[in-house]
């Protein structure tokens, strides 16, 4: 099915799935069920050392079994810090500590780039703080910008230093900063993510069909409001109708930087066949250290 999507027309069409772990692992059939990314953060909290990012790195070459199937990237990290109020983030969240998110989140983009994949960095600013789930309400973060710039900014900043090549901003408002959902907000897209971040790779919108995203009006409205902030490409995830609706509301001359970014979100050119990864005897072993992360405390072997 992805070879037949990707034919359809040159450049080909991207394809992309929310597959981070836990929760949110849109493919379960035939595939690696993958721990919530907080076990990798607890594996953080008892070695404190380069051992758990290079295991955390190490078990991340699963991501190539996507890249087998066609998949050119995955809606991963979640970068957001865990305040211990979110339920919708939780223990997809790697961490509580900014600096730990980073360096798990770095460990990662480096197993997704091995494996001929980017990674996408969410949910800018940051969702964690806040209780309510913004795909079922609107969220409102009431911090100042210097408590999340302190905070929960942290991981975006190192990761887009790192070559993040892809941010999904929030649909949660931020009303000392700005009285739009970050997702729609020139101030938190164009000044404060490319400007003084430096971010120069692909904004993708969240779900435009969440509830965090009505303030903005129909879904044809909610469109152009997240790419005049600055979205390169938005996204209509759990109702189809509404994605027939937009297709025919909106009209949008992509620019020339935007498509360029996304070509770069395509997926590596020749990817293994699903065949000769299960020939590989280090692909085989990894994919049993991700079954046991979760299963018990002990930890994952270093060789």
């Amino acid at each position: 099915m992805t070879a037949a999507i990707h034919a359809l027309r040159a450049p080909p069409l991207l394809i992309a799935v929310d597959h981070e772990g836990g929760r949110v692992q849109r493919f379960r059939e035939g595939f690696t069920k993958i721990p919530a990314m907080r076990e990798l953060g607890k594996i953080w909290m008892r070695i404190r050392s380069v051992r758990a990012i290079w295991r955390s790195r190490r078990v991340m070459c699963w991501r190539r079994k996507l890249r087998a199937c066609g998949v050119d990237f995955s809606f991963t990290p979640v970068l957001d810090v865990d305040h211990g109020q979110s339920s919708v983030i939780g223990n997809r969240a790697f961490h509580s500590e900014p600096q730990a998110i980073a360096e798990l989140a770095h460990s990662l983009l480096v197993g997704l780039r091995q494996g001929g994949m980017h990674s996408v960095g969410k949910h800018f600013p940051g969702h964690g703080f806040v209780q309510a789930d913004s795909h079922l309400d609107i969220p409102v973060d009431e911090r100042a910008f210097v408590d999340i710039e302190m905070c929960d900014l942290v991981p975006f900043r190192q990761m887009v230093d790192y070559g993040l090549a892809a941010v999904m901003p929030a649909h949660v408002i931020y009303p000392k900063v700005d009285s739009r959902p970050a997702g729609f907000s020139p101030v938190w897209l164009k000044n404060v993510l490319r400007g003084q971040l430096g971010f120069e790779g692909v904004i993708f919108s969240d779900d435009l069909s969440m509830e965090g995203a009505s303030v903005a009006g129909g879904i044809v409205q909610r469109a152009e409001a997240a790419l005049n902030a600055g979205c390169d490409m938005v996204l209509v995830c759990n109702k189809p109708a509404s994605a027939d609706e937009l297709l025919q509301g909106l009209h949008w001359e992509m620019p020339a930087t935007s498509k360029a970014r996304l070509a770069q979100m395509r997926g590596k050119s020749h990817p293994e066949s699903l065949a000769r990864l299960h020939e590989q005897h280090s692909f085989l072993k990894a994919l049993d250290e991700v079954a046991a992360i979760g299963m018990s405390n002990a930890e994952l072997p270093l060789a």
